[in-house]
């Protein structure tokens, strides 16, 4: 890590966007194209126009296959942080660690259509409710791909400091939604349940279904939010029979199944 000067906190709010291209289902798919840039830097750019948050980095890993992803952040001027290829929680606790904010906003490069309302609406609630980590996705109401969780950086270092299990660490929150460890969690739900909806990344269907939102939305309405991708779907229903046989958090789902399996090996050993 690349430690900055100065003790006192930068940012209350810092969103630390986690990215790689070494993904397991789409490789490269934080770098493919969307409406002529990079999927990442679309994300970036509707980030930035957040009112919440007062800082923005990319949290990547060292690993040589990210150079390249490294390299088109720091070309648009956002801070790139590299750690852990695969443990992630470090690579968010180092970049807590050196730029000591008191809130950080988890976001991942898998999610180009994320709102920056939306941020800001679980930011606010975090801070209004006091919450240790507040989500709108572990009990999810908005459309898989406005993920948004906001952490106490406090919170979020204690977690790294006793987090052991590889899923909890790949993963960076499931410690803190563990019930034994007694985190003040807060759930920020949408008006309708959206969340039979499908706008992440994580399948060649998904990153057609976001390019073709993109190629209808972005030149007219460049910042165009969650209620006009909902008005597009009405107009083109077809869209969302992209990708509609793919599974909410499947990643998660994987991590957990080996950790398992893994336990149960150790347990018959």
């Amino acid at each position: 890590m690349n430690a900055l000067p100065g003790t006192e906190p930068r940012q209350r709010l810092l969103a630390i966007l986690q990215a790689r291209v070494s993904s397991t289902r789409l490789p490269g798919k934080v770098l493919a194209d969307v409406a002529g840039a990079p999927l990442i830097v679309r994300q970036i750019e509707r980030i930035r126009l957040s009112r919440m948050i007062d800082g923005l980095v990319v949290a990547t890993s060292e690993d040589p296959s990210d150079d390249p992803l490294a390299a088109a952040i720091s070309a648009i001027g956002v801070e790139v942080y590299r750690g852990s290829l695969n443990d992630v929680l470090d690579r968010y606790a180092s970049v807590v660690r050196d730029l000591r904010p008191q809130h950080v906003v988890r976001l991942t490069g898998d999610c180009p259509l994320i709102d920056p309302d939306v941020i800001d609406a679980v930011a606010s609630h975090h801070l209004v409710c006091r919450a240790d980590v507040t989500s709108n996705a572990y009990e999810p109401t908005f459309p898989d791909g406005l993920d948004v969780e906001v952490i106490r950086a406090d919170a979020l270092l204690k977690a790294d400091a006793e987090a052991k299990l590889n899923f909890e660490r790949e993963h960076v929150t499931p410690y803190l939604y563990d019930p034994k460890r007694h985190f003040r969690v807060v759930h920020y739900r949408a008006p309708i349940d959206l969340s039979g909806l499908r706008w992440t990344v994580d399948e060649p269907e998904d990153l057609e279904f976001v390019r073709s939102v993109f190629d209808a939305l972005h030149a007219r309405t460049p910042r165009f939010r969650m209620q006009h991708v909902l008005q597009l779907l009405s107009e083109r229903p077809e869209l969302s029979e992209l990708n509609t046989r793919f599974t909410r958090n499947a990643g998660l789902a994987r991590s957990i199944a080996e950790e398992e399996a893994t336990r149960k090996e150790v347990d018959l050993s």
